[in-house]
């Protein structure tokens, strides 16, 4: 058996990224930031943030682009992908690890508080 399940909460830091891929589907890159907060070893409160890729596809990408921008908060389910490719100057090979998004929930409000609020009977979304 084996398991590859992703979970993030966090906040986005850029609007999606949305392209078409030469088959016509629709895919969104995501910048999704977290924050760990813990006392270091004299006692001092550190914060330190951790920044997520997400890739979402088809109908998921073009609800990201629709609905999402910077600042606003998320909820992404997905598996862990880490992809080769060609460096653009020819020096080797490159990795890159992100989430394939195949779930994702809006959660609270933007940063600056203009997100529209959801109504009973508003159909979500994702």
């Amino acid at each position: 058996m084996s398991v590859n399940k992703a979970i993030v909460i966090g906040n986005l830091g850029r609007d999606p990224e949305v392209r078409a891929l030469p088959s016509g589907q629709s895919v969104a890159n995501l910048s999704v930031a977290t924050k760990a907060r813990f006392t270091d070893r004299n006692g001092e409160r550190q914060e330190r943030t951790e920044w997520h890729r997400v890739v979402a596809f088809g109908k998921l990408a073009d609800n990201c682009q629709r609905l999402l921008s910077k600042g606003r908060q998320v909820y992404v389910e997905g598996r862990l992908r880490t992809r080769q490719y060609q460096a653009k100057d020819g020096s080797g090979p490159r990795y890159r690890t992100e989430i394939v998004a195949l779930q994702l929930r809006m959660l609270g409000n933007r940063v600056n508080g203009s997100a529209p609020k959801a109504k009973a009977g508003d159909e979500v979304p994702f």
